[in-house]
């Protein structure tokens, strides 16, 4: 027997468990299928529990820089086991929120299990049948095991595994250069470990602009971590207990006591059965979704990780806002209409808008750029805290602002200023004109916007 339903949401991470909500308020009976755990990625083994472990590295950085600021904190030493708790209550916490709200949601049913189509309107969950006139699908995605020689006979870790480490490793490898890789790597150097990462590419964090890149090389650089680029060649082997991995021919392997593989992400749509619904993927495996989410069959819905249209907390939760705005709301809002903004949670963090200088100058467009060095901004001087720069570009005609990239302390907090003028679509002049609290970091974005200079 078929159990009916208005709506099937399927995945319980940061769209669903929402969309459920404004479903249910709406007078609809929803049912909300989790094969894990509640909260998806973000609450479980994304940016909850890694955050929580960068505030605990920053914690065992910042005591050890105590000199520095004239304070006297003698050794440092790190208890894993107590980092540990920490993470897991904090995160346990938060999926603990989110649970007990489905469970208490009046019209939602919240199901466990993994949900498979049979039909374009029926699923199946371990054996029992749910159809609904509606689905939404908000599966997450995975880290991707990329086909590296010798790497199935090996002990590696995911950025899911490695958060189960309950000692700190003599010497942890990573392969991979990009935002996972590079905030772990810092994490564990900062813990006690020595650390080596290993990029296939000529820079890490490859989508940033070259200058970017470089800064966050040197940030990473600084404090002992060791930079292996063009690894093209990579391959692995056991050693004892350990790892060995060589980065490309004639290059001295590295032996480490831990690998950690984070190159890149799938989304976890091959065992839904998307073609009993007929719903369309591309060659990646992302769900094909329009400008509202929509997939190419009418009722069916994909947001989150899934659908391609971004890998944050912040798109996902935003994919439900616009699923939501049209469905309910009678307003049309799109993915198009949102500007691209993520940061890097580096210490200090990168903050960033819109386009790459990269991109603006590829374009062709005529445009200006300002840029200050954090050296330079006093809150960064007095902290302590003066790596990296501001880096702005906007359109020399119409003074739109482009893009911006914050790589220094209060980077993901000052972004924002940026964001909000280009969500306005206020020229740069009306920041340029704002008064800004003193002492900020903030403060000195009106100051760099009235020393624009061509790009």
């Amino acid at each position: 027997m078929t159990q009916p339903f208005d709506a099937i949401v399927v995945g319980a991470g940061q769209a669903g468990p929402p969309l459920a909500g404004r479903l249910t308020e709406a007078g609809q009976t929803v049912a909300v299928v989790e094969r894990k755990h509640i909260g998806g990625t973000c609450v479980n083994t994304g940016c909850i529990p890694t955050k929580t472990l960068v505030a605990s590295a920053h914690a065992a950085h910042l005591a050890r820089r105590g000199a520095d600021y004239g304070v006297g904190t003698g050794s440092v030493a790190v208890d894993m086991a107590k980092v540990q708790a920490r993470k897991d209550r904090i995160m346990l916490d938060d999926r603990a929120g989110v649970e007990g709200w489905l469970e208490g949601m009046n019209g939602c049913t919240l199901i466990r299990g993994h949900a498979r189509f049979e039909d374009p309107h029926t699923l199946r969950v371990d054996g029992e049948l749910i159809s609904a006139d509606r689905i939404f699908l908000n599966v997450g995605g995975r880290a991707v095991v990329p086909d590296v020689p010798g790497l199935p006979d090996v002990n590696y870790m995911t950025n899911v595994s490695i958060l189960e480490l309950d000692r700190v490793p003599a010497h942890l490898v990573i392969v991979g250069g990009s935002y996972i890789a590079l905030e772990f790597a810092q994490m564990y150097r900062r813990f006690g470990a020595d650390v080596t990462v290993v990029e296939r590419g000529s820079r890490l964090a490859a989508r940033e602009d070259p200058d970017v890149s470089a800064a966050i090389k040197d940030i990473l650089e600084a404090e002992g971590i060791a930079v292996t680029l063009g690894a093209n060649a990579i391959r692995v082997a056991s050693n004892g207990d350990g790892v060995v991995v060589t980065p490309r021919d004639g290059v001295d392997p590295i032996v480490g006591s831990h690998l950690l593989m984070a190159v890149g992400r799938r989304p976890n749509t091959d065992d839904l059965g998307l073609d009993q619904a007929g719903v369309r993927t591309d060659e990646r495996g992302y769900v094909v979704v329009d400008d509202q989410l929509r997939t190419n069959v009418e009722h069916i819905w994909a947001m989150g990780d899934c659908n391609g249209r971004g890998a944050f907390t912040h798109t996902s939760y935003n994919d439900f806002e616009i699923v939501a705005a049209n469905l309910l709301d009678d307003d049309p809002r799109r993915v198009s209409d949102r500007i691209p903004t993520y940061a890097l949670y580096i210490d200090p963090p990168l903050g960033r808008a819109g386009q790459t200088v990269t991109a603006v100058r590829e374009s062709g467009r005529s445009a200006l750029v300002g840029f200050r060095p954090m050296t330079r901004v006093g809150r960064a001087v007095e902290k302590g805290e003066t790596q990296g720069f501001m880096k702005v570009v906007v359109d020399a005609e119409s003074h739109e602002i482009l893009g911006a990239a914050i790589l220094g302390v209060g980077g993901d907090e000052v972004i924002h200023a940026i964001l909000d003028v280009m969500s306005a679509k206020a020229p740069y002049d009306t920041l340029a004109r704002t008064m800004h609290i003193h002492p900020t970091v903030s403060e000195l974005l009106p100051t760099l916007l009235q020393e624009m200079t061509p790009l």
